[in-house]
């Protein structure tokens, strides 16, 4: 293999995954409630998560599955979006990234957790193909926990492909 491919291939730490982004929301977001479209936030959740699996894995990566997208509270035009995401596990090709979103409003400072999401995304080479992706080191015990479940979920990802290819 290439030096520069044994590169890619180093493990990182969940750390060098994360990534923090913001947005304010505003009326083209949302509906005639003030509501803002949960296709508005599984945007930013996607756009977030897939910044997180290049960031890991040094190279593009698509979305392949979305494994949970739930929406705990409302969000309202006005507020401010706190969208951070990391890698949580890694098989050969594949990276689960975790999501979470926090609203806040500006004027009081009030946050609350609205959304929180688990997306599968891929890395891809130049033609298009999957492509090996770098270990994942876990460096706290909350890293660690997040990992293990992340397996356990990967584990019965593969269970179900199974029993519906029968």
């Amino acid at each position: 293999m290439p030096e520069s491919e044994e590169m890619l291939l180093a493990s990182k730490p969940v750390s060098a995954s994360q990534i923090i982004y913001g947005q304010l929301m505003e009326p083209p977001q949302a509906n005639v409630y003030g509501t803002v479209h949960g296709g508005e936030i599984m945007k930013l959740v996607d756009t977030a998560g897939g910044a997180a699996a290049i960031k890991h894995s040094g190279r593009i990566c698509v979305t392949a599955s979305v494994d949970r997208m739930d929406f705990i509270a409302p969000v309202h035009v006005g507020d401010f979006l706190h969208v951070r995401a990391s890698v949580n596990y890694v098989h050969r090709t594949s990276m689960e990234v975790g999501v979470r979103i926090d609203a806040e409003e500006l004027v009081t400072g009030k946050k609350r957790h609205v959304a929180s999401a688990y997306l599968i995304m891929v890395a891809l080479d130049e033609a298009g193909r999957r492509m090996a992706v770098p270990a994942l080191i876990a460096e706290s015990s909350a890293e660690r926990r997040r990992m293990e479940a992340a397996a356990e979920r990967y584990r019965l990802r593969q269970e179900l492909r199974v029993r519906a290819a029968r």
